[in-house]
C-alpha cells in the first residue's frame, strides 16, 4: 500500500483507522483519541490507487462488492462515523480539492432534469418494492422527515406529528383545493383529504402511485383525491394551497426558478404553498458522487443561499421559514436501526449487494444530519404580501386543535 497512506495521515485525526492491506500488513493512521477505532480489510491491491483518487465513490463501491469489509467488531456505522468526524482532513487534501472543483463544475450537468429524465431520475429510487419500503418504514410509509415532538417520541408518533404540523400551516378550510407535488405514498394526502381537502397529488414514480390509490381506498378518502403520474411542470390550474414534500431536492439547481414559477401560477389569490425540502446550512455545493449514482440521480441539497436566490427571481413572498435541525437525523436513526432488524429479508427480496448499498447510504445521510452540514426547511410562500397570517401563532393553534381531534 503506497498512495492510500498519504491521504490518511491527513484525514485521521480523531479516533484510529487500521488499515490491512490485501498482503495482511496492518497500517495504523489517528491518534486514538475522541473516535472510534475502526479496522477494515482490503481484499484488491488496486484499491490502494482507486481509495486514494476517489475515496468517497470508491468506498462505497468496494464495500458494496466485497472487496473491502470491517473486522475485529468494527462496522460500516463505525467507519463512517468516524469519516464524519475527520471529514475536514479529508477536504483539506490537494487531490480531494481537485476532484471536488471538478464536481462542482459539473454540477448543472448532473442536474439537468428535463422532463422525461426527471421522471427516470426518480424513478431509479422510489419505484422499489413497496414492500421493500414497509420493512423499515412507519406504517404509513412516510419516506421524508419526521417531526419529532420530543428526541423520544417513536417514528410513528413523530411522523403523524408531521402530519398535524404541515396541515396546521395550510390552514384548511374543508372544500379547499389542494395540489401535492410529490405524494410519495399517500400519507399527507389521505389526512388533507380526511380534514375535508379536496386533493390533486402528483407523482413521477408509478409503484409509488399505485400503492397510494390503495391506500386512499382502505383509507375511504379515494373520491376526494385525484392522483396522477405528472411531472410538476405539466400541472394546471389553480388551487387553494399548494404542498411539496421532499421533492424540492429532486429538481435540481437549474430547475429552481421553474419549480418556483409553477407553485407562483398554481395559487389563487390569497393562497399559499407550503414546502419542506432538505437543505444545508454551508454555501453551495456538489450532490456527493455515490449519492448521486446509486440513490438520488439528478439530486441535489441546495444552499439556502440558492433557495432564497430563486424566491427573489420569482417574486414570492416568504411568509414563514423553519429549520428543523436534528429533526432528520431522528428519523433516519430510525430507519437505519429498522432495516438492520430487517436485514435478512431485505437480503432475501433484494439481495446482498443492494443491501450494502442501502445500508452505506442510510448511515452516511444519518451522521451527515448530525456531523454535517445538512437540516430541513420549512416555508410558507405567497404571491401577497398578507396571504399568510402575519403573526404565526395560527400555527401553533391548528396544530393542538387537530391533536385534540386525533385524541
Amino acid at each position: 500500500m503506497f498512495l492510500l497512506p498519504h491521504l490518511l495521515k491527513r484525514f485521521v485525526d480523531k479516533g484510529r483507522l487500521v488499515v490491512i492491506d490485501e498482503k495482511g500488513t496492518s497500517h495504523s493512521f489517528g491518534s486514538g483519541k475522541d473516535g472510534p477505532s475502526v479496522t477494515m480489510r482490503l481484499h484488491d491491491g488496486k484499491l490502494d490507487r482507486e481509495l486514494f483518487l476517489n475515496p468517497e465513490l470508491v468506498m462505497a463501491e468496494a464495500y458494496m462488492d466485497g472487496r473491502l469489509t470491517f473486522e475485529n467488531g468494527s462496522t460500516v456505522y463505525d467507519f463512517l462515523y468516524l469519516f464524519s468526524i475527520n471529514r475536514k482532513g479529508l477536504a483539506s487534501h490537494p487531490v480531494q480539492q481537485a476532484l471536488r472543483r471538478s464536481w462542482r463544475s459539473l454540477k448543472r450537468w448532473h442536474q439537468a432534469n428535463a422532463l422525461g429524465k426527471a421522471a427516470k431520475n426518480a424513478q431509479s429510487h422510489y419505484d422499489n418494492p413497496p414492500d421493500f419500503y414497509r420493512l423499515w418504514l412507519d406504517s404509513q410509509m412516510i419516506y421524508s422527515c419526521a417531526y419529532f415532538p420530543t428526541p423520544d417520541a417513536s417514528l410513528e408518533e413523530a411522523q403523524q406529528a408531521k402530519l398535524r404540523h404541515i396541515a396546521a400551516k395550510l390552514k384548511l378550510e374543508p372544500g379547499m383545493r389542494v395540489a401535492e407535488i410529490g405524494s410519495g405514498w399517500g400519507a399527507l394526502a389521505i389526512y388533507l383529504a380526511k380534514l375535508g381537502a379536496h386533493v390533486t397529488a402528483i407523482n413521477v414514480a408509478t409503484e409509488q402511485l399505485a400503492e397510494s390509490k390503495r391506500r386512499a381506498a382502505e383509507a375511504g378518502v379515494l373520491d376526494r383525491i385525484t392522483f396522477f403520474e405528472r411531472d410538476y411542470r405539466e400541472l394546471t390550474g389553480t388551487f387553494d394551497r399548494v404542498v411539496s414534500v421532499g421533492m424540492m431536492e429532486h429538481v435540481g439547481v437549474n430547475h429552481f426558478d421553474d419549480y418556483f414559477n409553477t407553485i407562483k401560477r398554481l395559487l389563487v389569490p390569497g393562497g399559499w404553498a407550503m414546502i419542506h425540502a432538505i437543505g444545508r446550512m454551508s454555501p453551495p455545493g456538489s450532490t456527493a458522487p455515490f449519492i448521486r449514482k446509486y440513490i438520488f440521480p439528478g439530486g441535489y441539497v441546495p444552499a439556502m443561499s440558492e433557495v432564497f436566490a430563486s424566491l427573489e427571481r420569482t417574486g414570492m413572498w416568504v411568509g414563514d421559514c423553519e429549520m428543523l435541525r436534528l429533526h432528520y437525523y431522528w428519523t433516519i436513526r430510525h430507519w437505519r436501526l429498522n432495516f438492520e432488524a430487517k436485514r435478512p429479508e431485505v437480503v432475501a427480496m433484494m439481495g446482498e449487494r443492494f443491501a450494502r448499498m442501502w445500508e452505506f447510504y442510510l448511515v452516511a445521510v444519518e451522521l451527515g444530519f448530525l456531523h454535517g452540514s445538512n437540516m430541513v426547511y420549512q416555508l410558507l410562500l405567497a404571491n401577497e404580501r398578507d396571504a399568510v397570517p402575519v403573526i404565526r401563532d395560527f400555527i401553533t393553534d391548528d396544530e393542538r386543535a387537530l391533536a385534540r381531534a386525533e385524541n
